[in-house]
């Protein structure tokens, strides 16, 4: 029975403190009422504090939507982190386009030139892809998280202790005007000194409640700019990350570019239609001297001793310079960069030599060959 006293008589003076608050609240709206106003540093830590949330907010989110532009992506992200756990792992658009290129370059033939260059761009955009997964980890541990503590934490804690000292100067503010009140009444009755005695114990208690809040909140504002200093550390970290991203995807575009370059300039179809061979010049029976310069500005040196296995009966192993694709059963394919035996056959065009490659054999353009020592 006690203890329902107990707790009927807080209630009630719980609901008393709200009454006082919201009075005191209203009237100060209205203008009936003075109001406490606090120092001008606290103001500015307020301010500080306030716009350093807004603006952390802001940033974190259009972050977020930069990593994962996918707005369903992040809300499946959210979830699972408010449930504690681990987001399944799903291929990131990069990675997927790379692998189709890939599974297209092989259904069209990794000996064709299409086919092949399929197959280096899909390697290319899943190495992207992968270094797009990187980047994500690595600014979500160094950047979003730091700022989203900040949030969901000290700002948090800041607005809890802000409210509480809102609350504390509106006590004391009602304790101020009570008193007021009071004084103006035992003016005119003797009665009244009793609420006066008891108004004014009231407003030192207010008071220093309110000064012990207000410095309280005054500390933990003032950690604001240790806030700024820690974020710095973290953007730097963010910006190393994205500079470590772009600078991986541009040496892989770099190295696809080049190895792209070296194909021929003239292409070959990937069915039974009559192909081109390159041109050689008048002087292609002295190739040693002579360059040869593909659309793409590559300028490609041919040796000199091509020409006299020409005129021998003997073989030699030789590299690919650039893809080559049969145009029918009595040529050869070619990789470039790949080792094949050469060696001449008699009667055969001046162009051409015969390739071997294991068990295969067949014609393959001499412009397309640099042979080995």
């Amino acid at each position: 029975m006690n203890i329902m006293d107990f707790n009927v008589k807080k209630l009630a003076a719980d609901a008393g403190t709200f009454l006082s608050r919201a009075v005191q609240f209203t009237e100060e709206k209205l203008g009936q009422a003075e109001k406490t106003e606090l120092d001008a540093h606290l103001e500015n830590l307020l301010s500080k504090a306030e716009c350093t949330k807004i603006w952390t907010e802001k940033i974190m989110k259009q972050t977020e939507v930069l990593l994962q532009p996918n707005p369903n992506a992040r809300i499946e992200e959210f979830v699972y982190e408010k449930l504690d756990r681990k987001a399944p792992s799903r291929i990131n658009n990069p990675e997927l386009l790379g692998q189709y290129m890939i599974d297209a370059g092989t259904e069209f033939g990794p000996g064709t030139a299409y086919g092949n260059a399929l197959i280096k761009c899909g390697e290319t955009q899943k190495r992207i892809g992968t270094a797009d997964r990187e980047l994500i980890q690595t600014s979500a541990l160094n950047f979003l998280t730091p700022l989203r503590n900040f949030i969901e934490g000290d700002y948090k804690t800041i607005a809890k202790e802000r409210k509480l000292l809102q609350n504390k100067r509106l006590d004391l503010d009602a304790a101020k005007t009570r008193l007021k009140k009071a004084k103006a009444a035992e003016t005119r009755a003797s009665i009244w000194a009793e609420e006066v005695t008891k108004s004014e114990q009231e407003l030192r208690i207010t008071q220093s409640e309110f000064d012990r809040q207000a410095e309280i909140t005054r500390l933990l504002l003032e950690g604001i700019s240790s806030t700024h200093a820690h974020h710095l550390r973290c953007l730097n970290d963010f910006v190393e990350a994205q500079m470590t991203y772009y600078a991986q995807c541009y040496q892989y575009m770099l190295d696809l570019q080049k190895q792209l370059g070296s194909f021929p300039s003239i292409y070959h179809c990937n069915n039974n239609q009559t192909s081109v061979a390159p041109t050689p010049s008048a002087s292609s029976n002295v190739i040693g001297s002579s360059t040869l310069t593909s659309t793409s500005g590559l300028v490609i040196t041919s040796p000199s001793n091509l020409t006299d296995l020409k005129e021998c009966s003997g073989s030699r192993k030789a590299r690919v310079l650039y893809d080559y694709d049969a145009a029918n059963s009595t040529e050869l394919s070619l990789l470039a960069d790949e080792v094949i035996t050469v060696f001449s056959v008699v009667g055969m065009d001046s162009d051409w030599l015969m390739g071997e490659r294991g068990n295969q054999k067949g014609r393959v353009p001499i412009t397309y060959l640099e042979l080995l020592n």
